[in-house]
């Protein structure tokens, strides 16, 4: 009877698989010894695997590139980062290295480009597009960026009024975009997006303000799906309205010649996990250029916004199994030694599922447990994966003791966890280095990369959180 961990997660998915393997019947993520880590810093622990990053975005380029190249399409394929996945500079450092965009959400994302370009890391005939509800601080430095002799600056207008603001604070020549107000899907609690511009109302907006007005070109149509791009009738739909507004726009505007398809691919949150996005790719291109055809129109220039995609198979956050308690009949909760709900936040904020994987003993029998975190907050817990419903690992021997109760405990006889490609959003959400619920400290994280000859190389990039960063923050 097959009845060990190594054999439901084989009976269950297709594994190995790309970032994941076992040898020794130890978990290995993206070639990297996970124990071998965890003997070196210990846990909780976060991990970023640099590589990551640039190899979902050659991916993604070469897929539109490709898509673009079999369907004889006219015109350009861009990549821009989305900031506010992860703003931290070992993130930005590693995305410029491939030559992308960036599209901004705030004022203090203005500033960050600022860095950036004195770095010599981003260049100022980059394109910048300008996203986001705008406050008058965001649109004071979007025209100081123009001011400052980026030519590629792009803001989007979101609202009529912003345009106004715009015409006020900007001096010379600026591009601009619109986004659409898109429609939600049927299961939202709104139907229409609260951002962006109606589409009856675009057209006349064009025709009335932006060109009378010779300071601003028209450049760029922007529409974002909240729900990222996915192979539904609806996400169709609305691609199609936006393409077929494009084409009745460029119609009377010749400056146009961008569609921003914003809403990016989904990333992995389970291991039977399956997305063509080769398909999609080149579905998208194929959709634009049959309607643009038969309108008549120039493709459009494809940018795409491409967040969590970009950063979010990047990371891991590992744990160790602290205690198991047995709380009555049916239900085994084993504690971690930190708190879901400040190292990932949106697994109990939107209820998201990440891949849960046993880093040791996958030689032991499996059992279905409950995962609990250290807060006293009844909502810190974590108990199903995507496609099961439930969370299994290896069983727990009755007289476990893990390192935190005992330092001589040798590592293979602790169970370690880890929830896996966590890169997107986290950090910012659960708000990095300050105050986090029940003063739970924020882990230790450390950044990993390969050298020349392929082995690993790991930095730490901040040490566990301590008590003095939080008192002085608390005012202490």
């Amino acid at each position: 009877m097959r009845t060990k961990y190594i054999d439901l997660i084989s009976q269950t998915y297709e594994f190995p698989q790309e970032e994941f393997k076992v040898e020794d019947n130890e978990l290995y993520y993206n070639d990297i010894p996970l124990m071998d880590i965890i003997k070196q810093y210990g846990t909780p622990l976060k991990i970023t695997y640099l590589p990551r990053i640039s190899q979902n975005i050659q991916k993604a380029r070469r897929w539109f590139n490709v898509a673009i190249a079999r369907a004889d399409y006219q015109g350009d394929y861009h990549y821009c980062y989305c900031t506010k996945s992860s703003h931290f500079e070992f993130v930005l450092t590693e995305v410029l290295k491939n030559g992308v965009h960036i599209e901004t959400s705030s004022a203090f994302d203005i500033n960050l480009i600022e860095v950036l370009n004195e770095n010599g890391q981003f260049n100022k005939d980059n394109y910048i597009i300008c996203n986001g509800y705008k406050k008058q601080q965001y649109i004071d430095n979007i025209a100081q960026l123009i001011a400052d002799g980026y030519t590629n600056v792009i803001p989007i207008i979101d609202n009529l009024a912003e345009f106004d603001q715009l015409d006020k604070a900007v001096q010379g020549k600026c591009q601009i975009g619109i986004r659409i107000a898109a429609e939600e899907e049927p299961r939202f609690e709104f139907y229409t997006s609260r951002l962006g511009i109606r589409y009856n109302e675009i057209l006349p907006f064009y025709e009335n303000k932006i060109k009378k007005n010779k300071k601003f070109k028209l450049k760029m149509l922007h529409f974002f799906i909240n729900t990222g791009i996915n192979d539904t009738a609806y996400y169709w739909n609305e691609l199609s309205k936006c393409v077929s507004i494009y084409c009745d726009l460029k119609k009377i505007c010749p400056d146009l010649d961008s569609l921003n398809i914003g809403g990016g691919f989904p990333i992995k949150n389970k291991l039977s996990f399956v997305y063509d996005y080769e398909y999609m790719a080149e579905e998208i291109v194929s959709q634009i250029k049959q309607i643009c055809e038969r309108e008549g129109v120039k493709e459009p220039n494809i940018f795409t916004e491409f967040g969590s995609y970009t950063v979010g198979e990047a990371s891991a956050v590992l744990y160790s199994i602290l205690q198991q308690k047995r709380q009555n009949d049916r239900e085994l909760w084993n504690m971690i030694d930190s708190s879901f709900m400040t190292t990932l936040p949106d697994s109990w904020a939107i209820n998201q599922q990440f891949i849960i994987l046993a880093v040791n003993n996958w030689d032991k029998e499996y059992e279905r447990v409950f995962l609990g975190g250290l807060t006293c907050d009844s909502h810190d817990y974590y108990n199903s994966e995507a496609n099961l419903n439930a969370v299994f690992l290896p069983k727990i021997a009755d007289n476990y003791i893990s390192k935190d109760q005992d330092e001589d405990v040798k590592e293979q006889d602790v169970q370690y966890i880890g929830l896996f490609n966590t890169g997107a959003y986290q950090e910012s959400v659960g708000g990095y280095g300050g105050i986090q619920h029940c003063l739970t400290p924020a882990p230790k994280h450390i950044i990993i990369t390969k050298d020349e000859d392929g082995e690993i190389v790991t930095k730490l990039f901040a040490k566990e959180q301590s008590y003095k960063s939080m008192l002085k923050i608390l005012g202490y």
